[in-house]
């Protein structure tokens, strides 16, 4: 589901490996037509679970606490000043140059991952680091005062 930001929502399927091109987003619509969307006029692509219950006015735009996901909690600005935020994945490596894939706040509704045009952005802060690998949990030293019965 690609959400414009000057017309109608556009409801398709788009190929996971190849639906990013140099310009814009291919997208195959439900009446059969494959059409490319650029990337000016999209403010996000929404991977659904189904088009018929997308209701993105009533999907969660905000955490409201802290998230518990691993990975970079970040909050974004579009270009018509909504704000959103997500958890993008905590390997930089990882993010496409036309843009951010990332968990919304609640995945467990319609949207399972959104799709963020660098275009449709005018602001990308970094809320916080959840779960980082650089802090491994301390194993605690075997107490002094157990029993060693079986030695």
């Amino acid at each position: 589901m690609i959400q414009r930001f000057d017309k109608e929502p556009l409801a398709g399927f788009v190929s996971p490996l190849v639906y990013l091109t140099s310009t814009g987003i291919e997208i195959l619509t439900t009446s059969g037509t494959i059409v490319e969307v650029p990337f000016s006029d999209i403010k996000t692509v929404c991977f659904v679970r189904d088009f018929h219950a997308a209701d993105l006015n009533r999907e969660r735009r905000l955490f409201v606490t802290r998230p518990k996901t691993e990975g970079l909690w970040v909050r974004m600005k579009f270009r018509d000043g909504d704000c959103m935020d997500g958890i993008l994945a905590n390997n930089l490596l990882s993010i496409e140059p036309q843009g951010f894939t990332l968990i919304p706040p609640d995945a467990s509704l319609n949207n399972q991952k959104v799709f963020v045009p660098r275009a449709a952005l005018t602001e990308l802060q970094v809320m916080g680091v959840v779960g980082s690998p650089l802090r491994k949990p301390k194993k605690k030293a075997p107490s002094e005062q157990q029993l060693k019965m079986f030695e």
